[in-house]
């Protein structure tokens, strides 16, 4: 077989991903099998693909690709979020670009014709990016959150919600985005302290000359006061019971007013109350019964009220303000002010506090089986200490604001007729309750009205466990998949999405939407800063993969990536994982390369080798058991790649690898073509073309012999003797090639190494197979037993042994006692550390036996260790 020199990606890549496609092996439908079910948190779909995307897209892959070799069946659902804000903004954009004209001019009927032609045209384009990563998810169940089954569910829960009084619309105060011009949820609303300034602003009382200070971070909201609060105990302003104050820029008069809410340590002590535009004066006004006066005008330009600011944006009035105060000698003083922000999550606008009429669901109702799933950990979360996260949020819920004043979305499914609001899944169905309602059988189409807002892009995303199996309408698939196994997302949306699932999971089935939550960091650079595009340190996703290849770039991703941590990316872990395909690349072709000899017996070393390699394989695929339970990934790879690179590549082909021009055993060769697939099995769902293209080339495979579904390796039984053996043999050699190194001694010159045995025997790991290793990768004689320290032998330690080499000329006394000497103090570090812990009686007391015994061999291994350091550098001071 003819395998090229380097191992290719751009040829690669390509090819086993059209056969795997063909091949059906990313479809699933329900069956007999257990199921293994993630969904994919569904990216935008005007989203393309970033470094978040794809780390956690290469954890999802990890984990459908290992449960499909496991003989599950693996069901990864892919889709698309219709992202109303962002996509709406997009949409306008283009008309206004390309085509000429405005959203208000074509009206929503037309809008909505070209949003969704904007949509097809450039929606989507993430998931064939993911492809290229090697995603395997089911493409033939791709879903869109608008399509007809997923806008069917959001109806159909809104009207549930309504009907069982858990949605109601009040007038409230909300988070505007003037941007957008639409209202936000909480969280949606991010906050960062910003710099601004404090304006100390002169309020003189009616018909005087004395004023009363008020510090105001929003001066152009002054024309909007309608009341002055100060706190009712404190006495420099109890004069002003039943007096009013002049609003500065304006010709009215606002009462003063008494409230506990006032901070007496704020400024003077003093409050403006402007009720249409700050929550808390919203309240206090509702209290005192003030008049409300909105300035604001829906994009934040100041409307006919605002009075001598009218027209100007909120930012030129604020300066504008200061002028007129300025100039009206009411401006005390304008200090410098570090305050919290609230900016849109989606366009980064200042938010506005409005008074509005929105859609709320009265999430207290629904909230208590999402909490106590996850406390009693009927829903685990990993890390597990995003349980106080989660915890904290839940118990201080607030009700859910739905509304968006949009059109690009789900129309609420409301109808107005006078003073009546009809909900119902259609509008026959609202036409038929407003005739009930009225007794009017003569009411038609006409006589109703539609809410005109959509419906948050999160209440459709809340229900995406459900209705991406259409559970609503059918049974077959939800009753099968659901609930789904886990789900892989970032910490940021524990509240926007994770929270709101479990609550809709146990709203609409009564249990849990997945059993497991695996939360990912966030990918930062080396520096720790959040990826940006201002920063210029996020790299294009697709650009790494044209230069490294997919497999190194999800091997870059997945080593910098612990449980639950962020993510500093290097992109030289992606040239190390380049490197690694060509490692084993190399390894192919040297196996490949070997002539086999179907009489030729295998020797002691040979036999030993087989035995570790299949020990080793055995101990990493239990290992690694552990590690998915505990969704430590990064650190199942890692373990991995050293097994591979080093006990594979390093030593188990270099023991069994023939001398030039001779044979290899037949049966050695079957055995290590074996070792060699199963090693790409277990590697398979962290770099699956490479491992394909290797699985392939090992043998003759039949048409759909593949990687992919090829079984995990048995976890036969490890023989612990030689795992041990070869670990020490290792240490040896290690140790050997150091002391080459520091001396200069050539690897051609053969070393003679003694060991210190009293009984004179030999341990069994330096004799036979084990000395044809160490002969072969140390290049030493056969290793004799002593007694004593040999006259002018140099000594070394590797475990709890002690050695001696004939070093001869090239023993340096002096830099040997210092060696010595510095391990001698490590070792009495460690020794104290060891004898302060089992001097702790309640740690005897306490601890489990087991780890109490292994506190005892640690001391018992320090003690010898320190026997045989003391009694070398004894050996020194003799010899110098």
């Amino acid at each position: 077989m003819d395998i090229s020199k380097h191992f290719s990606p751009s040829e690669t890549e390509d090819k086993w991903y059209r056969h795997w496609m063909d091949k059906g092996y990313f479809q699933s439908k329900p069956d007999d099998r257990e199921p293994y079910t993630i969904l994919i948190p569904p990216p935008n779909v005007t989203g393309v693909l970033h470094m978040g995307h794809m780390l956690n897209n290469t954890i999802q892959d990890v984990l459908i690709r290992r449960a499909r070799s496991e003989g599950k069946n693996a069901c990864w659902v892919p889709g698309t979020d219709h992202a109303s804000i962002a996509t709406e903004a997009k949409v306008v954009k283009w008309l206004r670009e390309e085509k000429g004209f405005s959203k208000g001019e074509l009206g929503r009927e037309e809008f909505m014709k070209y949003a969704w032609e904007w949509t097809d045209k450039y929606g989507g384009i993430i998931l064939k990016q993911l492809q290229k990563l090697g995603a395997s998810a089911d493409w033939d169940r791709t879903v869109f959150t608008m399509d007809e089954v997923r806008s069917d569910h959001v109806i159909k829960a809104f009207v549930d919600l309504y009907e069982s009084g858990k949605l109601y619309r009040g007038l409230r105060m909300v988070n505007w985005d003037p941007e957008a011009k639409t209202v936000l949820s909480n969280e949606e609303v991010l906050y960062t302290a910003e710099q601004g300034k404090l304006y100390h602003v002169r309020y003189k009382l009616e018909d005087s000359e004395e004023y009363v200070v008020i510090a105001t971070t929003r001066p152009e909201t002054i024309v909007a006061d309608t009341g002055v609060a100060v706190h009712p105990e404190d006495k420099k302003y109890a004069h002003l019971k039943g007096k009013k104050l002049r609003v500065p820029m304006t010709d009215r008069s606002v009462p003063v007013i008494f409230d506990d809410y006032v901070d007496r340590e704020f400024g003077s002590g003093a409050l403006k109350i402007t009720p249409a535009h700050d929550p808390n004066d919203y309240e206090i006004g509702l209290r005192h019964e003030l008049e409300v006066v909105d300035i604001f005008n829906p994009d934040a330009t100041v409307n006919d009220k605002g009075g001598p600011l009218k027209g100007l944006d909120r930012f030129e009035a604020r300066d504008r303000a200061e002028e007129l105060l300025e100039q009206a000698g009411l401006l005390e003083k304008v200090e410098d002010h570090t305050h919290n922000v609230g900016r849109s999550e989606r366009t980064n606008s200042v938010v506005e506090p409005r008074l509005s009429k929105q859609w709320y669901v009265n999430m207290k109702e629904i909230v208590k089986p999402a909490l106590e799933a996850v406390e009693e950990k009927d829903i685990e979360f990993f890390p597990e200490n995003m349980i106080n996260t989660y915890r904290h949020w839940m118990n201080n819920i607030r009700d859910w604001c739905i509304s968006r004043q949009l059109w690009w979305g789900h129309r609420i499914p409301a109808w107005y007729c006078e003073d009546r609001i009809f909900v119902a899944e259609n509008e026959a169905q609202a036409l038929e309750k407003a005739r009930k309602e009225f007794n009017n059988p003569n009411l038609t189409e006409k006589d109703l009205r539609q809410d005109e807002d959509v419906l948050d892009t999160w209440f459709s995303s809340w229900l995406w466990p459900v209705s991406v199996f259409n559970g609503f309408r059918s049974k077959e698939e939800i009753d099968y998949y659901y609930p789904t196994t886990v789900l892989v997302t970032g910490w940021d949306i524990i509240f926007l999405w994770v929270a709101r699932m479990i609550m809709a999971g146990y709203e609409w089935r009564g249990e849990r939407p997945f059993r497991d939550v695996y939360f990912t960091g966030m990918v930062r650079d080396k520096q720790r800063r959040k990826m940006s595009k201002s920063l210029g340190n996020s790299p294009d996703a697709l650009k790494l993969i044209d230069k490294y290849g997919a497999d190194g770039v999800r091997f870059g991703m997945l080593s910098c990536s612990p449980a639950g941590g962020d993510l500093l990316f290097d992109e030289n872990l992606c040239e190390q994982g380049r490197n690694f395909s060509n490692k084993i690349w190399n390894a192919l072709r040297l196996v490949k390369g070997w002539e086999a000899d179907p009489n030729q017996k295998t020797n002691d070393a040979e036999g030993i080798a087989c035995t570790w390699m299949e020990s080793r394989i055995s101990q990493i695929s239990v290992e690694m058991d552990s590690n998915f339970d505990q969704y430590r990934i990064s650190e199942a790879m890692i373990k991995l790649y050293s097994v591979i690179w080093n006990d594979f590549c390093s030593w188990y082909l270099e023991i069994i690898k023939p001398g030039k021009g001779k044979t290899i055993s037949g049966g050695l060769l079957e055995k290590t073509i074996g070792y060699f697939e199963d090693l790409m099995v277990l590697l398979h769902p962290f770099m699956p073309f490479v491992t394909e293209e290797i699985w392939q080339n090992l043998r003759e495979r039949k048409y759909g012999e593949d990687c992919i579904v090829a079984e995990q390796p048995g976890r036969g039984v490890m023989d612990e003797e030689k795992l041990r053996a070869m670990d020490l043999v290792h240490n040896l050699v290690t140790r050997i090639r150091e002391i080459r190194n520091k001396y200069g001694i050539p690897f051609s010159e053969k070393l003679d190494v003694k060991v210190e045995c009293k009984g004179g025997e030999l341990p069994s790991w330096l004799s036979g197979g084990y000395c044809q290793i160490l002969e072969k990768f140390a290049k030493v004689n056969p290793i004799q037993s002593t007694p004593e320290h040999p006259e002018g032998w140099m000594c070394f330690l590797s475990g709890n042994s002690k050695y001696f080499v004939d070093a001869g000329k090239h023993l340096d006394l002096e830099a040997e006692k210092e060696r010595l000497l510095k391990e001698k103090g490590q070792a009495e570090g460690f020794l104290k550390s060891v004898e302060k812990k089992l001097q702790n009686k309640r740690f005897v007391d306490n601890a489990p036996a087991k780890v109490v015994e292994k506190e005892r061999k640690k001391q018992e291994d320090g003690t010898e260790r320190l026997r045989i350091i003391n009694e070398s550098l004894k050996e020194l001071q003799r010899l110098g």
